[in-house]
């Protein structure tokens, strides 16, 4: 019975993902070249976890923070991240050098680092302790470098073209890589206070 509740709230959260992601497609702000740039990496995410839902089931937890981290990259790829509207207010009314709704996403992502201590404890040996997320941080911070690799590869292959930069979303800031490593490092660290909620819902699947 559980599991059947459990289902539902995420075939909600699926809903809601395919409704943010009909809407980020319908006239992206800078072209699909750059929707498709930015949004692809979630697109598989999903189309890997539908694919393996009925044969490894993750937390509700994990299933919203994936679907939080996801939405967030459908409204980058729609608005592209350096003009995301709110965030652009937000320089505007503060008189910031940049938008910084990349910055408010990669930290968001140390929200990810909760999500790999779950497969950790499920798909290992591993038990529940400081080791184990120490090793969780280490993978999250090792896949947010790739995707600064990524990046920067991006720039060579796309030749600095206006797609590769919108994708890029430096705005000017050559420390921006160093700076979104950074976010994610702290956002990760300050996420780690919430696994008693994951730890809580891992009992069940005991």
């Amino acid at each position: 019975m559980a599991r059947k509740k459990g289902s539902s709230k995420h075939f909600f959260l699926l809903f809601v993902v395919m409704l943010v992601l009909i809407w980020s497609i319908i006239k992206p702000e800078e072209g699909y070249r750059v929707w498709l740039m930015e949004v692809s990496p979630s697109v598989l995410v999903l189309i890997f976890l539908i694919s393996r839902y009925n044969y490894f089931r993750l937390t509700t937890v994990s299933y919203v923070i994936i679907t939080l981290l996801v939405i967030l990259t459908f409204i980058g790829g729609h608005y592209s991240y350096s003009r995301v509207p709110l965030f652009t207010w937000i320089k505007d009314y503060f008189d910031l050098q940049r938008n910084h709704f990349d910055r408010f996403g990669h930290f968001l992502k140390g929200l990810m680092v909760i999500v790999i201590i779950e497969i950790l404890l499920r798909k290992t040996v591993l038990l529940k302790s400081k080791t184990t997320n120490f090793i969780a941080l280490c993978i999250t911070l090792a896949i947010g470098a790739l995707y600064e690799i990524i990046e920067w590869a991006s720039t060579k292959i796309g030749k600095e073209g206006r797609a590769t930069k919108d994708f890029l979303g430096m705005q000017g800031d050559i420390w921006d890589s160093q700076k979104d490593m950074a976010l994610l490092l702290v956002g990760s660290i300050l996420s780690l206070f919430f696994t008693k909620i994951l730890y809580k819902k891992l009992e069940k699947f005991r």
